[in-house]
This record gives structure tokens, C-alpha cells and sequence, in this order.
């Protein structure tokens, strides 16, 4: 057998193997599988979604439980989630890599929610070093053996008490912006996207784009009836239509400077042609052809800041989702388009 050949052989081993675990935790341990496993979310009566309240709400403050320290804390989230993704922009943004370490989850969420790479290894996941756990369930078990919420991500981790801080990614993005000022560089620690001046704007629009856009596309795409589905995705399109005009002639959505009203927009308009208007049938209009402002917005920040690119993992978004929701979508089959998932700045 020639080297090259020796090489496939040893790539194509470790794949099957990869597989091989995957299997055996999808097929695994059932115990928490009605929390972990998506495919057995229950609807409302009425087959609306409503999303559950994050269980983890603590603080890091000088003087408190959890003071902010440098490599204390820890980063636990999936390139997939939008969430998630919001606390790695601003840690980028503020500048805490150094501060702060993150651990990647693997896109494909099965009966045992998701998986470290030591359980599949999907490029781009890592493996836990901190407690070595083999899914992000296993965090929340060893903190609360009773736990009774959804085995969500982010989750920011104190290595110090050996515990979840927090849960709730407005929250840490809150934090991310102002705890650890005293250790970062001047210009970094002098970036704020929660200004005091502009906090109730702020907290105005983050609260109806929250609600319907957000959150209102995962309420289109996990209805269970025809009522529920269009009672969803109508508001959709409404509060797009409404920040469409609030970005004509505009750079960002509030005070004319980066705030966290468009860190926590654009998580969910960088996925909606990619996933949103096919996975979750949210197909009135597509962002790159029904809302220019809005394109071009994405598209600013997108390939004019790092903070925003190199957080987006296009790979890990379609899979998650086309994988991860057979109930949605049972082959599993992921979309080749659309081609390319994000436009440049010239088209």
C-alpha cells in the first residue's frame, strides 16, 4: 500500500470512528433525553413555541462571588448558535481572548444535545479542557444533579468554584463589555456598546427584534400547526420591513455607533438566507434581494470587522441546524445553497 494510500485509510478510520461515536451518543443513555434532545421539544397546545427563560443568572463584579479575574472564566458555545455567538463577537470586540478561553462544541446536536469533539469529531470542535466532558449536559449535571432546564450554550464557566455563572448570552455580553475593563488596553477597555446615553433606545429595539425576529424566527420554524406557523412568521417580516427604513441613509441601528442592538441583530440576519428562509420557512422575502439596507448593514460589518467574520462558521451554522431538527428536516440533508452565504460588499 503507497503512503497516500496509508493516509486515506488513517483519515478514513478516524471518520468512521468520529461516526461511531456520534451513533453511540445519539443512541446512548435516554436519562435527561426530554431536556437534551431538541427533536423532543414540546409545543404549546396551540402548537406555538415558547422558549424557556435561562437557568444560570449570576454576575461577575468586583467584590461579588464572581470577581473578574484573568483566565478564571471560561467560554463554553457552538459556532451554530446565535446566541452563542454573540458573546464571541464582543469578546473579540473588547479584546479578551487572552482573558477569556472558549471551548467549541460540534454542530450535530442529537439525543444527548451537544457534543464535544472527543464524541464527534467534527472540524472546528474541540474537546473540554476543563472538566472533560463529552456534552455540554454533563456541565450542567455536575453543577445541579437536579437540573430541570434546557442544556443550553453559552455557558460561561468559573474554574475557580468549579460552577455555571451564567446562562443567559444578553447578560454575558453584558459583562464581556465592562468586568474586566481594569485588564484590557485603553482603547479596548474604552469601548462600550451599552452607553448609558443611549440604553433605553437600546433596550427598546432589543426588545421588539428580541421578540420577533430573534426569537420570532425559531418561533416560525418550530410551530407545529398552520395557525401557530403564520401568526409567527407575519411579525417576521414586519419588524424587517421596519428595520429596513431604520437603517436607510444609516451605519448602525442606534445613536449612530456599534451598540449591542446590532451585535444581537446580526446574528440572526447573517443565518436567514443560508438557513432561516428554507429550514424554518421564513420565505416572504430573502434578505439579499427583498432588504438592501439591510444587506448592505450585515455586509459591513461582516467583512469590515474580524470581531464579526471570523466568529461565523458557515459550516457549523447549516449543519447544525439541517442536522440537528429531524423533526424539520428527517434525511438530514444539508442545502449546497445559497451560493455564496454571503454576498461581497461590491455586488
Amino acid at each position: 500500500m503507497s503512503t497516500l494510500q496509508h493516509q486515506e485509510a488513517s483519515l478514513q478510520g478516524a471518520k468512521d470512528e468520529s461516526v461511531a461515536k456520534l451513533e453511540q451518543s445519539i443512541g446512548g443513555s435516554k436519562t435527561h433525553e426530554h431536556l437534551s434532545d431538541i427533536s423532543k421539544m414540546k409545543t404549546e397546545d396551540d402548537g406555538s413555541f415558547k422558549r424557556k427563560a435561562a437557568s444560570f443568572r449570576n454576575w461577575i463584579e468586583p467584590n461579588g462571588e464572581f470577581a473578574p479575574e484573568k483566565g478564571r472564566y471560561h467560554l463554553y458555545v457552538s459556532y451554530a448558535c446565535p446566541w452563542a455567538t454573540r458573546t464571541l463577537i464582543v469578546r473579540k470586540l473588547k479584546g479578551l481572548e487572552d482573558l477569556i478561553g472558549v471551548t467549541v462544541v460540534s454542530p450535530r446536536m442529537g439525543n444527548n444535545g451537544w457534543p464535544f469533539a472527543n464524541v464527534d469529531a467534527f472540524p472546528g470542535a474541540d474537546t473540554d479542557p476543563i472538566n472533560g466532558a463529552e456534552h455540554v449536559k454533563d456541565l450542567y449535571l455536575r453543577v445541579k444533579p437536579d437540573y430541570d432546564g434546557r442544556f443550553t450554550v453559552p455557558v460561561l464557566w468559573d474554574k475557580q468554584q468549579g460552577t455555571i455563572v451564567n446562562n443567559e448570552s444578553s447578560e454575558i455580553i453584558r459583562m464581556f463589555n465592562t468586568a474586566f475593563n481594569q485588564f484590557l488596553p485603553a482603547d479596548k477597555a474604552a469601548l462600550d456598546f451599552y452607553p448609558e446615553k443611549l440604553r433605553k433606545e437600546i433596550d427598546e429595539v432589543n426588545d421588539w427584534v428580541y421578540d420577533t425576529v430573534n426569537n420570532g424566527v425559531y418561533k416560525s420554524g418550530f410551530a407545529s400547526t398552520q395557525k401557530a406557523y403564520e401568526a409567527a412568521v407575519v411579525p417576521v417580516f414586519a419588524s424587517l420591513d421596519r428595520l429596513e427604513k431604520m437603517l436607510a441613509g444609516q451605519e448602525y441601528l442606534v445613536g449612530g455607533q456599534l451598540t449591542e442592538a446590532d451585535i444581537r441583530l446580526f446574528v440572526t440576519i447573517v443565518r436567514f438566507d443560508p438557513v432561516y428562509v428554507t429550514h424554518f420557512k421564513c420565505n416572504l422575502r430573502t434578505i439579499r434581494d427583498g432588504y438592501p439596507n439591510l444587506h448592505r448593514w450585515m455586509r459591513v460589518l461582516y467583512w469590515g470587522s474580524p470581531a464579526f467574520k471570523d466568529t461565523c462558521n458557515f459550516e457549523h451554522i447549516k449543519t447544525h441546524y439541517f442536522w440537528s431538527h429531524p423533526m424539520i428536516n428527517p434525511h438530514r440533508i444539508v442545502p449546497v445553497g445559497p451560493i455564496p452565504n454571503i454576498l461581497p460588499l461590491d455586488a
